[in-house]
């Protein structure tokens, strides 16, 4: 199937592993020119090289999302050297589990902030371009209780933003969308490592899932693809999940 998106520009935030790693590698193989982010310099640096093996532009930069003016600057270079944003991925998480005041901040500042300012930035020259699609990885812990208090309530705050974006700016031909990502297992990530040292632990979550295992970042990532593509140009304000049933709501 053609996605619609070769020789667009998208920019994927936090891209040097897992998720992020792997939309942006898929993003490569469907044309698009890419521009990713991260604060691990030697990951990045990776994830550019494979990348630019795929025959496509690539630009990359060491960013920490928390500071604003630092991603402002990422994106303003991005269109300067690639000239456009036509897609982007917000990907970022802190990963901050706990419920004291810290944790809080950093969900606020990483999970939702640097999401809405992002989005906020490259609005603009979405509408300027005639269109363009914006992904907000989210968690099926934005869904239902029990979950980490701070990380479940911002990414439950990404998908009131997507909506609210996505009505807004409907007109202008720009969908937004949520992903809701379940535990997802990938090598070095945090399920990686419960397996080899928690396996008590892992075995509690793996229960969850009637599937009987964990999605892997690449099935994120094509659902991620999927939504940035011309492919789903009817699609606009919807919540994807992609937990192989480890959400059991409704909705």
């Amino acid at each position: 199937m053609d996605l619609g998106i070769r020789n667009k520009v998208a920019v994927v935030i936090a891209a040097s592993r897992g998720i992020g790693k792997a939309t942006a590698l898929g993003l490569a193989r469907e044309g698009c020119n890419i521009a990713i982010c991260a604060r691990g310099a030697e990951n990045l640096a990776l994830a550019h090289k494979e990348a630019e093996s795929l025959g496509v532009r690539v630009f990359s930069e060491r960013c920490d999302v928390a500071d604003l003016d630092a991603m402002r600057g990422f994106l303003d270079r991005t269109k300067k050297n690639l000239g456009a944003v036509d897609i982007l991925i917000n990907n970022a998480s802190a990963f901050a589990f706990g419920g004291g005041a810290d944790d809080w901040e950093k969900s606020f500042a990483i999970d939702l902030m640097a999401a809405v300012h992002a989005t906020e930035h490259v609005l603009p020259w979405m509408e300027q371009s005639g269109g363009g699609a914006i992904v907000h990885v989210s968690s099926t812990a934005a869904l239902e209780a029990p979950g980490p208090p701070a990380y479940s309530a911002l990414k439950a705050a990404l998908l009131s933003h997507a909506k609210n974006i996505s009505v807004a700016h409907a007109a202008h031909k720009i969908r937004v969308n949520c992903v809701t990502p379940g535990a997802v297992e990938f090598p070095g990530g945090i399920w990686d490592d419960a397996r080899k040292n928690n396996p008590e632990f892992y075995q509690s979550m793996l229960s969850t899932i009637p599937a009987g295992r964990m999605v892997t970042d690449e099935e994120v990532a094509d659902a991620i693809i999927f939504a940035s593509s011309a492919r789903a140009s009817g699609m606009t304000g919807a919540v994807l999940s992609i937990d192989l049933a480890q959400h059991k709501g409704n909705l």
